[in-house]
């Protein structure tokens, strides 16, 4: 689960979306009566404002800042910060120092909540000294103005005295380079003039070569001489980070006991009833002591202070969490699960279930609401068989019917269920969560529990009767037992809590096609897709992922805006949607400035498409002012750097509708000189696959020997596909995958299908057994039974558009991978104004992008059911040169 999503699910019930466009339906600032009142209405006279996400900025009109320095947070809590907020604006505005705030109470709370980023939690508003030497002044004046008020503390920051200042040093401009894994980052200049990362990790870090100015000492000890010395405890291993804290494995010095170390930090941490981590882990103790005697829960050994954060210290429970022990043993991970392991997998989820169930029944004859139930709450000791429950912060008296206040996506109760029911929910989650981990598709539509149950009940052998309990808890009415339904009250604004949208039982008779109904089901997903259309908008035309939202260019970009829409309908013979084409051509007139350059996330890809779908005249424009931008600085990978940009010049240039050819080819062989260097003399990226690793430099090589000829582009493409084999292990069952840290990935994007596409691509120009070997070892990985998310780059519909296409694959292997994953994206489809959709990375929320959404599972399908499709450069090139033709 990544937990950055909750928040981009707040403001709508369907779509991510950004979280500020939950609290307010206005552009600027004063259109809505949430925003604090000293930022409310226009800017005063000589100021000048602006709103980007999250935040209101203010700054002095004709005041230049330097590009970087030391910059000021102020944090604040929900109950002081509208008077925190008047004191430094008014500061701010005496002084003429620029500024900016997160302008709501809601905007802070979603900041500061249980799963917010930890580097970005607590900044409620930065201030930016007019220069080096005004620092010590701006930043004393302010720790003198808020002396005494509270705030949490800034992890990425310095804290200046005993009030909510915080400091530390980085970028004021917004520079970008390439980061340790490629991606685009927030820059500042070494002492050289170098762009280097500008390092925003919850830790607080200065860069080498800056020296914190004097003032600063006595913070900079105060800060180091916190610690846990002094304590009877010590700390061997972190297990699990929020933004309310970290789960530690310690030791008792005294006893030599293995113990857990729970952290709380004051004011941060939110859930939905606003108390913070300090407020949960006392409930956590509380709860424990109440259930002291029970196997099932662990118990509180002691509690204690440092600094301002609290700990509480458990017993350790040995053993692994249900979540891993259920992935390791899922038979559906294979290519072909014997019945005899379904049979034994339904078994066991029997009575894994029973486990649980009868522990939660414990707790609950105590008077106790766990409220916080799922899989990675629950821990296995397979030896002994003994299940205990984890994480009680969110459990309350079941007298009082509280609503839920946290919960993982998977098992979160609808607002309607208070006290028991909560658990009761949870409970027929997992039940079907057991058979077929699709249980955060209730978040979306609760009715998916009907289609879940009868899958499960297909591929084993369990009867739709014996789940049928589980199916009628999701879906009753606590009102009305007997009755599926349910009575959606408001969300609390603050919550991290993502709740399910209102249910209607759809008739089967309206329902949409299956996706393997094509070209009914085609129809049905371009409804749902030019539905979604919000030309109105300005940020986005169609609703993605929440990459949409990090960077200018999201909601246009190939990966996650309009452009990989576009591409996706014209590519499988949809109708064009008009409104998208005028919103792209109106923002790719002028692009924004910091508008990235590369293929899958900035203005290359737009303008690929743009000539694609046959703006072949505004795509020339906006190649013009491609050309004219520096390439160095970039990462060499197909998604934002050398690699796509290049691929996608070269395929340019080789178009009769784009009139500058010779330029256009020029600078193709300058990207690929740039990522020949960087896959020669560079240290090795530390990522693998198509998008980000050597593969999509391969891709470059293989097209550019297709367009000059030059074999020894090609001897360099086989070098590339080399190193990311050799990032590859063999899995359990035979299958070649990609090892991404502790996980093993078959996707298209950064997995094993992509590099196998690329060695397909290889192998139409030149033989090579070896690569072809490694290609036949990849496939398995695409061929099991079950996949998590259906999106092209990271799911099951890149895996069918990869198995559809690959010369390696056999036809009847091939016929059966169809069938198989076709039927999948069926278990993940969900209705959408009548149309199909599908649901996006970490399926909380539907999304109609390339990347992850119903677009990329348009183009898979049309790919296999239709006229063949793939992603661009990945089809066989024509050989234009005439010694690429004759080459071996």
């Amino acid at each position: 689960m990544n937990p950055e999503y909750a928040a981009y699910c707040q403001a709508d019930r369907r779509f991510y979306d950004a979280p500020y466009r939950s609290l307010t339906s206005g552009e600027l600032p004063g259109e809505d009566g949430s925003f604090y009142a000293s930022v409310r209405g226009m800017a005063p006279e000589g100021w000048s404002h602006s709103r980007r996400g999250d935040w209101l900025s203010y700054s002095p009109e004709g005041l230049r800042l330097p590009p970087q320095g030391w910059k000021i947070h102020v944090s604040a809590a929900l109950d002081n910060a509208a008077s925190v907020l008047d004191r430094v604006v008014a500061h701010c505005l005496e002084h003429r120092l620029a500024f900016k705030c997160v302008p709501s109470p809601g905007l802070l709370a979603l900041r500061n909540a249980k799963y917010a980023d930890r580097a970005g939690s607590g900044k409620f508003i930065t201030v930016y000294p007019p220069s080096e030497d005004a620092f010590p002044e701006v930043c004393t004046a302010l720790m003198s103005l808020l002396e005494g008020e509270h705030g949490p503390y800034i992890l990425s920051d310095l804290r200046c005295g005993n009030g909510p200042v915080h400091t530390r040093y980085g970028a004021f401009a917004a520079r970008f380079c390439s980061g340790p894994d490629g991606r685009p980052v927030p820059a500042v200049a070494d002492p050289q003039g170098r762009l280097v990362p500008d390092d925003r990790g919850p830790s607080f870090r200065v860069p080498s070569w800056v020296t914190p100015p004097r003032f600063l000492t006595p913070h900079l000890e105060a800060r180091a001489a916190v610690g846990i010395a002094d304590l009877p405890y010590t700390v061997e291993k972190a297990l699990h980070f929020s933004n309310g804290g970290g789960v530690y494995l310690g030791r008792d010095t005294r006893t030599g006991e293995q113990i857990v170390l729970k952290e709380a930090r004051p004011y941060a941490g939110l859930a939905a009833d606003g108390a913070d981590a300090v407020a949960r882990l006392e409930r956590e103790r509380t709860t424990l002591e109440q259930l002291a005697g029970l196997d099932c829960v662990p118990a509180v050994r002691d509690v204690f202070e440092v600094g301002d954060h609290h700990f509480l210290v458990l017993q350790h429970i040995p053993g692994t969490t249900l979540n891993t022990v259920f992935a390791r043993r899922f038979p559906l991970a294979r290519q072909h699960p014997e019945p005899e392991q379904l049979a034994e997998h339904a078994r066991w989820a029997a009575w894994m279930y029973g486990q649980v169930e009868r522990a939660v029944e414990a707790v609950h004859a105590r008077g106790i609401v766990i409220s916080d139930l799922h899989m990675s709450n629950v821990m296995v000791d397979e030896e002994t068989s003994r299940i205990v429950l984890l994480d009680f912060e969110a459990a309350s008296p079941a007298a009082e019917r509280r609503r839920q206040i946290v919960a993982n996506p998977a098992f979160v109760a609808p607002p309607d269920r208070r006290g028991t029911d909560i658990d009761r929910y949870a409970l027929a989650c997992l039940r079907l969560a057991l058979y077929l981990p699709l249980t955060t598709l209730f978040g979306i539509d609760r009715t998916k529990a009907v289609g879940l149950a009868r899958e499960a009940a297909r591929l084993f052998p369990v009867t739709e009767e014996a789940l049928r309990p589980a199916v009628t808890e999701i879906l009753r009415s606590p009102d009305d037992p007997a009755s599926p339904g349910v009575r959606d009250e408001p969300v609390p604004r603050t919550a991290p809590v993502v709740t399910a949208p209102h249910l209607t039982l759809a008739d089967p008779a309206s329902a949409p096609p299956a996706p393997g109904d094509w070209p009914r089901s085609r129809e049905a997903m371009v409804r749902a897709i030019t539905a979604s259309c919000t030309p109105e908008r300005t940020d986005r035309c169609f609703p993605g992922d929440i990459a949409q939202f990090a960077t200018v260019t999201g909601g246009q970009s190939f990966a996650n805006g309009a452009a990989g829409v576009l591409y996706a309908l014209h590519e499988t013979g949809s109708p064009p949607c008009a409104p998208a084409e005028d919103w792209l051509l109106r923002h790719a007139k002028d692009p924004a400035s910091g508008s990235p350059l590369g293929f899958y996330d900035g203005l290359t890809g737009i303008a690929w498409t743009l000539d694609r779908i046959g703006r072949s005249a505004e795509a020339a424009d906006l190649l013009r002012i491609i050309l004219d931008q520096p390439l160095q600085d970039l990462s060499p990978g197909l998604h934002s750097g050398y690699a796509g940009i290049g691929l996608a010049l070269d395929d340019l240039a080789r178009t009769a509708s784009v009139t500058d050819s010779p330029r256009l080819a020029a600078a193709a062989d300058r990207c690929t000189a740039l990522a020949v260097r960087a896959l020669t003399d560079g240290p090795p990226s530390p990522r693998t696959g198509l998008l980000h690793g050597a593969s999509g430099i391969a891709l470059l090589l293989i097209r550019r020997y297709a367009s000059t000829g030059d074999a020894a582009l090609l001897d360099l493409a086989a070098v590339a596909l080399r190193r990311d084999l050799d990032r590859c292990r063999t899995g359990d069952d035979g299958a070649l995958l990609v090892v991404e840290g502790k996980r093993l990935m078959p996707y298209l994007g950064a997995g094993s299908a992509g590099i196998a596409a690329v060695i397909d691509a290889y192998l139409a120009h030149r033989p090579d057994p070896v690569l072809e070997a490694a290609g036949r070892d990849l496939l398995p990985a695409a061929l099991s039974a079950f996949y998590v998310q259906p999106g092209l780059l990271r799911g099951s519909a890149g895996l069918l558009m990869h198995l559809a296409a690959t010369p390696l694959c056999d036809a009847a292997t091939r016929e059966r991978a169809i069938a198989r994953h076709t039927s999948l994206l069926g278990s993940h489809a969900l209705t959408y104004a009548g149309g199909l959709a599908f649901p996006g990375e970490q399926l909380m929320r539907l999304s109609m992008d390339l990347a992850t959404g119903t677009a990329g599972c348009l183009l898979a399908l049309g790919g296999a059911l239709g006229t063949p499709t793939t992603l661009p450069f990945l089809a066989a090139a024509p050989a234009a040169h005439p010694a690429a033709r004759a080459a071996p």
